[in-house]
């Protein structure tokens, strides 16, 4: 089964509403269920133990977490929602991790990595970040580079990420992590192609058992994108294949 939550603000609920007709009219799918909620904290109460979660805003798989207690978990996304003022989509992980309700998590392709005030903290306890592109940061005084999609191999960073996480994991796959002509999420956009995603959820799929998964960050603005529903359609069939 799949599960629909049309979670967030009305882009995100009408962009999840669409997408379910969208795999009826390929007829991709055919057992689903839809959880609707205004508050995050109802979410693990109402959804089902499911395998497949297709969610609008982000802060969903918090409940999706909350609900399935995974040891380990992968974020394949364009920001690394690890800030840490207060829980929202863009800090869903670090609470998620804060509160113990997933033991380690990995980022794959961030592009935005930095708090957004001077204020505002940035979550690092059990969490590795493999940004998309080159990325630095100081250890001890000196800067030292991010692992990174850009300059490192694939299947070293997974191998890695393996020995960190365990054989089993959840994965979410935020559909803003795709190149703004995707026009699928409503912010800021990552800078990875559709091939270059497939060929990241191959290999995850590949390097470890995912027990469960989400795709995240789904809007309306995928009506009025050809590249946006091709892009859902085969991560969608990727991930159910």
């Amino acid at each position: 089964m799949v599960t629909f939550i049309p979670f967030g603000e009305k882009p995100n609920r009408d962009g999840v509403l669409y997408v379910l007709q969208l795999l009826k009219r390929n007829k991709l799918i055919e057992d689903y269920m839809i959880v609707e909620s205004s508050r995050v904290e109802l979410l693990s109460e109402r959804i089902p133990q499911d395998s497949a979660y297709i969610i609008g805003e982000h802060l969903a798989t918090y409940g999706i977490v909350e609900k399935l207690r995974p040891q380990s978990l992968i974020s394949v996304d364009a920001h690394t929602d690890l800030m840490h003022d207060y829980l929202d989509h863009g800090s869903w992980l670090a609470y998620t991790l804060e509160e113990r309700l997933v033991n380690r998590a990995v980022v794959l392709a961030p592009v935005l990595m930095i708090p957004t005030t001077e204020r505002t903290q940035l979550w690092t306890r059990r969490v590795k970040i493999f940004p998309a592109l080159l990325r630095s940061r100081k250890v001890r005084g000196k800067w030292r580079a991010y692992k990174n999609l850009q300059t490192n191999d694939l299947l070293e960073i997974l191998d890695e990420a393996k020995r960190y996480l365990g054989g089993e994991i959840y994965l979410t796959v935020d559909m803003d992590v795709l190149r703004p002509e995707y026009k699928i999420a409503r912010f800021q956009h990552g800078e990875l192609t559709l091939d270059e995603l497939i060929e990241v959820l191959e290999e995850v799929k590949r390097n470890f058992r995912i027990a469960a998964f989400d795709i995240a960050e789904v809007s309306d603005r995928i009506r009025r994108s050809r590249l946006g529903k091709k892009a859902f359609v085969e991560v969608f069939q990727l991930l159910t294949g």
